[in-house]
């Protein structure tokens, strides 16, 4: 018996509407015509396709896994795999957030990113093969020319392909300026890619006619370290001259599936690129800017899968502790004509209940904001407002990506932990859970380089662009509310939050010029402190908005009750973090290299 999954419609309609006030967003970037009753449809539609489609497939995934043939080196996905991705298609999910003008339906991103979450949390495998097609759209959209646009951008849109990203080699992993892959130029404008690739996610299946691989690659005479990479397009069949898929190969060939923990259902390839004919996407040497667009968006979106195994999670285990009788409450029994109470009676299991509630329903706010600045920073009226809300989602995005997949694992442990020993076994799929989130925190930077971002980039040397406009919006908040007796507890707290908040992010800054190993000493420690701080900004946001919704109805005593355990119990975790980010690089640093063993 597996887990289920059910659409949180309500939570993600109250997060969008009355706690991120959306309309607003939508007004400022020209779309005043995506209304509430639309955006509704679209969600109760993804709801259902999501629980009746792809959620079903989710254990026989997991199980079945992706099968390389040996002699074709085709791959075969699971059962039930391509006639989802079908529909998926055929129903336009594929393009709902690409611009109308390469066949799209130009929703914003924000309302992208609640329907990923409800693809992600019902099968996490099949998820990924539509994933990087986004990413690849965007690098297209901002980065190809025109050309490229209607042969490679459009059949992208539609899903009639897939795209990929190609980076990591089996000796070149962060540090892509040691990357070995080739490209050299040919007479007719085309280039002769050659090279191995590893880690490639749907790099190899059969759910599409063509995949379009985008290659890191260097150039005979490029320059040395990453100053010197190029990105091409590389696709698996060749092109006929009408830009249409012939059987022609292109000598892109999977090499073998990687073994791995979790997340069987999604084809992890090793991609050898043997004499292929590619596309130069942009300037030579300039191939990481391209890149990196891709990169951010998959960022965000491995951040909203990790949330979305968090919510599968704590659903069942919600349930579970509904209905499994475990002894009786410590205050005498609740549920006198059964024979012992149900386990949610239980302090310790509310509070890893509430744990898993918390930071889902704080982190959904914070993934579908972020979001928001994506939308304002591609379309807002004028070009101040673009670039404070680029500065803005680019200072979100590591705290996103590390701190939604990092609370996804956890939740997926308490989730286990409220099972008990059924946990652990296959019956209930828990143990899947805590098998497939666990890619999340590794693959699009580890943990550690979106701490290294965060710090190292944004913080340092962006000189906190970023984070200024956010902190400032925080700080408009509380004094907004300061008078407010209802929002008092909330509101005193995170006001001397923000003040340590940007204390600290200057006192970092000043170590850092002293000693550059403070950087790192510190990045980990400084991101998942300001992950709570922004969680404690969205759960008094959305105190606020339950309050104005319907002070005395059963959300607004939820989301009070919750945001009162959040800034109690969760919130201190503060306290941790920023001991340790004080503490300095010497208690890292000192010990020699051959003292570990």
């Amino acid at each position: 018996m597996s887990n289920s999954y059910r659409a949180p419609l309500e939570d993600m309609q109250f997060a969008l509407f009355d706690v991120l006030g959306i309309d607003t967003t939508f007004e400022a970037i020209g779309r005043s015509e995506v209304n509430r009753e639309l955006v509704e449809a679209i969600l109760e539609e993804a709801g259902r396709f999501t629980e009746t489609v792809l959620a079903p497939l989710n254990a026989i995934g997991d199980a079945q896994g992706c099968v390389r043939d040996p002699v074709t080196a085709a791959v075969k996905t699971p059962d039930g795999f391509k006639a989802a991705y079908d529909a998926y298609v055929e129903n336009g999910w594929a393009g709902l957030s690409a611009p109308e003008a390469f066949g799209g339906q130009g929703m914003p991103h924000v309302i992208g990113a609640a329907v990923k979450e409800m693809i992600d949390a019902s099968n996490l495998a099949w998820s990924n093969f539509p994933l990087l097609s986004h990413g690849a759209m965007d690098a297209l959209q901002f980065h190809g020319n025109d050309w490229m646009k209607e042969t490679f951008l459009k059949p992208l849109v539609s899903g009639l392909w897939t795209g990929t990203m190609c980076l990591t080699e089996p000796h070149a992993g962060t540090d892509l300026g040691l990357l070995k892959t080739r490209a050299v130029p040919n007479e007719d404008g085309t280039y002769t890619i050659t090279g191995t690739k590893i880690f490639i996610t749907a790099g190899e299946h059969d759910l599409t006619e063509n995949i379009i691989h985008l290659v890191l690659a260097k150039l005979p005479d490029a320059p040395e370290g990453s100053r010197g990479i190029s990105l091409f397009i590389v696709p698996k069949f060749l092109l006929d001259e009408a830009g249409h898929t012939t059987t022609e190969a292109n000598h892109a060939v999977c090499g073998s599936i990687e073994h791995k923990m979790g997340i069987h259902g999604s084809s992890t390839c090793v991609m050898n690129f043997d004499a292929s004919r590619g596309y130069l996407v942009g300037q030579a040497n300039k191939g990481l800017m391209a890149m990196f667009t891709m990169m951010n968006s998959a960022r965000l979106g491995v951040g909203i899968q990790g949330l979305s195994q968090a919510e599968r999670a704590y659903q069942n285990a919600l349930h579970y502790a509904r209905e499994r009788l475990q002894m009786r409450a410590l205050s005498g029994a609740k549920f006198p004509n059964k024979p012992a109470d149900p386990i949610i009676v239980h302090p310790d299991v509310r509070r890893m209940l509430l744990t898993q509630k918390a930071l889902i329903e704080g982190g959904r706010v914070l993934a579908l904001y972020a979001n928001t600045q994506v939308d304002l920073a591609h379309s807002a009226p004028d070009e101040a407002s673009r670039k404070t809300a680029d500065a803005v989602a680019g200072f979100l995005t590591p705290i996103v990506k590390a701190c939604l997949t990092e609370w996804g694992v956890e939740c997926a442990y308490h989730a286990q932990q409220c099972f008990g020993g059924h946990g652990y076994i296959a019956e209930h799929g828990m143990e899947q859970i805590a098998r497939d989130v666990r890619i999340t925190t590794l693959y699009e930077g580890t943990t550690g380089i979106q701490a290294l971002d965060l710090v190292g980039r944004k913080l340092l040397q962006l000189q906190g662009a970023g984070m200024k406009p956010f902190a400032q919006m925080i700080g408009e908040f509380c004094q907004a509310h300061a008078n407010d007796a209802q929002m008092a507890p909330f509101v005193s707290t995170l006001s001397a939050m923000l003040q340590e908040w940007v204390a600290t992010s200057q006192a970092i800054g000043a170590k850092a010029s002293q000693n550059p190993d403070e950087v790192g000493a510190t990045a980990y420690d400084y991101l998942f402190y300001s992950g709570y701080v922004c969680l404690a900004y969205f759960w008094a946001r959305s105190v606020k908005a339950a309050l104005n919704a319907d002070a005395t109805g059963k959300r607004a005593k939820a989301k009070l009750e919750t945001a009162r355990f959040y800034y109690d119990r969760i919130l201190p975790r503060t306290r941790m973090h920023l001991a340790a980010l004080n503490s300095g690089a010497d208690n890292l640093m000192a010990l020699d290299a051959d003292l570990f063993d």
